[in-house]
């Protein structure tokens, strides 16, 4: 088995610098870090990880609580979170959050991790000040539906960008507009519904509470809701704009307006929220509030990094908005020539 003097040896160095290096620690000169590098490289060098953990209490490694892995939005900041980790020295492990199997968490993680990513999730108190007092920082990327005091997480400005979205739809003539969240109040859904109320609100406009459908956060169940929609109003619907939550959702009622006939964006515009690559691929395309996926995910990794290399680091701010862009495109497209009554 090759130890670490071996590197050493083959690098030219003490084995306290090839600890250095191994470590991430800045205060190696970059030269000799590459050649440790290399000897790392040529004899096939592996740590024992297990003895690292025990001997430093550090286990090197992530969690992240995903919803849904076969959402392409957040498929794509899982990439951006591996690389940032990887780059740190940090193994990344993914996990499913369902709320019922919450306390389990508490058993899988301990001594497992070392911090918590979450992608919009709301833990109860009891679970966060667990992890509080086991020294496991958990930053959010996304605001919590339930956000706690002293919570931290990226996401975008979500007011900004909803008044943005609703008053493009007004000014297409739209005044009754609908929005399809993921069915769950403690979800990062619940975030973008309070915003688009509040858009709604400043444009002047009122919204019905019947109007709030349950897309399920999928493709599939959002395509089921806009069907029996169509199929209880003899293929009309109440309301001529609909915001989805997420663009899963968008493509979903899409496709549910061609399958029947109805005509988008003469009949009722559709928007989403996130813009990954799909949004830009229906027919038509979608409407999109662009949320900056690669950013967000750096920024709330390196954030949380930050805090598990020391425990002592109070971040500048806790909570980090960035720019969310509206992206106008054929799904909501002008209607000059189809007024809109709804």
């Amino acid at each position: 088995m090759v130890t670490r003097q071996d590197v050493a040896d083959r690098a030219g160095v003490s084995v306290a610098v090839v600890s250095y290096v191994l470590n991430n620690r800045k205060i190696v000169k970059e030269q000799t870090r590459q050649k440790v590098l290399d000897a790392v490289r040529e004899l096939k060098y592996k740590p024992n990880l297990l003895a690292r953990s025990l001997k430093t209490k550090k286990s090197k490694q992530i969690a992240v609580l995903v919803q849904y892995l076969g959402n392409p939005f957040e498929a794509g900041l899982l990439l951006r979170i591996e690389s940032v980790a990887k780059t740190s020295g940090y193994f990344v492990f993914f996990q499913t959050y369902e709320e019922e199997q919450e306390e389990q968490l508490q058993e899988l993680f301990m001594g497992r991790v070392d911090g918590i990513l979450l992608l919009g999730q709301s833990m109860k108190r009891a679970t966060l000040d667990y992890f509080t007092e086991m020294d496991i920082p958990v930053v959010s990327i996304m605001e919590p539906g339930e956000l706690l005091e002293q919570q931290s997480f990226v996401d975008i400005d979500w007011m900004a960008a909803m008044r943005q979205l609703i008053n493009h739809l007004r000014e297409q003539g739209h005044k009754r507009i609908a929005f399809m969240g993921g069915g769950n109040l403690r979800h990062y859904n619940e975030c973008r519904f309070r915003a688009f109320l509040a858009a709604i609100a400043s444009e002047g406009l009122v919204f019905h509470a019947e109007d709030r459908l349950d897309g399920g956060g999928r493709f599939e169940n959002a395509q089921e809701c806009v069907q029996r929609l169509l199929a209880n109003g003899a293929g009309k619907l109440p309301f001529g704009a609909l915001v989805c939550a997420n663009d899963l959702m968008a493509a979903g009622s899409l496709a549910a307006c061609r399958e029947l006939g109805v005509p988008v964006p003469e009949q009722l515009a559709i928007a989403g929220c996130e813009n990954i690559l799909m949004s830009s691929q229906t027919n038509p395309p979608l409407t999109v509030i662009h949320f900056p996926r690669p950013e967000a995910a750096e920024l709330a990794t390196r954030s949380l990094l930050a805090i598990m290399d020391d425990p002592t680091h109070e971040l500048a701010s806790p909570i980090k908005r960035l720019e969310g862009t509206l992206m106008i495109r054929e799904s909501s497209g002008r209607l000059d020539s189809h007024p809109v009554v709804n």
